[in-house]
């Protein structure tokens, strides 16, 4: 095992974008959302403009496709000047709905290099998001015996890891957490002084993207695939 990661005894896992599809799916619902209200506003506009609304909801509506789609429904009437039809109204339920269908696409090396993981160290699952859908996809991974404790967060921010190991007694030096998120997954966990692998996705969801000065200076490695994660653990 890399020196590094001699201490640790536990490995947090992300779950979006980190075992399996997610944001990819956000994206193609903005591409829809966008075509719905082409009458009213440009793509790209409309595109600002829903992100605004999510980040004012956020704090009512949290994360997950739920709030997502009560921003689109809200963004709808305000583009409209409440003047959008029902069934506008209908057809943006319905792509909530097929978010929320949506197979659980996982990625490459997730199922393998967990086994391989959960041999040697104590797994647990540690996302955000809406609890009925994070446990509908966790229950379609089949992967929800590789972990001994499975957390949905309200948000993930330093205060929230902090509790979290406290309650499950673990100590922040033997503690790593892997993730797609630079902003949720892995700056955090630096700040409590626990180990964090960044595994980038393809696409990251603006409200999760973070500057060069917030990385300044802060130890975590980067790989590109979980597969690494084998040969740098064993």
């Amino acid at each position: 095992m890399n020196n590094d990661y001699k201490d640790i005894k536990v490995i947090g896992f992300d779950a979006d974008d980190t075992l399996w599809v997610n944001e990819t799916y956000f994206r193609d619902a903005e591409l829809a959302f966008a075509k719905l209200m082409a009458k009213y506003e440009t793509a790209n506009k409309i595109d600002q403009e829903l992100f605004k609304m999510e980040m004012k909801n956020l704090p009512l509506y949290g994360y997950g496709v739920k709030g997502f789609v009560l921003s689109m429904v809200e963004m709808a009437l305000e583009l409209s000047n409440n003047d959008v039809s029902n069934s506008t109204i209908n057809a943006i339920l319905n792509i909530g709905k097929d978010m929320l269908n949506k197979p659980v696409e996982l990625l490459d090396g997730v199922e393998e290099t967990l086994k391989t993981l959960s041999y040697k160290f104590r797994l647990i699952l540690v996302t955000k998001g809406d609890l009925l859908d994070q446990e509908r996809k966790l229950e379609k991974s089949g992967l929800t015996d590789y972990f001994h404790h499975i957390e949905v967060l309200s948000d993930k921010q330093e205060v929230n890891y902090s509790k979290l190991l406290n309650h499950l007694d673990i100590k922040p030096s033997e503690f790593l957490m892997i993730g797609n998120s630079l902003k949720s997954d892995i700056l955090p966990l630096v700040s409590l002084k626990s180990k964090a692998i960044h595994i980038p996705f393809h696409t990251t969801w603006l409200h999760e993207q973070v500057n060069d000065d917030e990385k300044k200076n802060k130890a975590y490695k980067t790989v590109h695939s979980l597969l690494d994660l084998k040969t740098l653990l064993n």
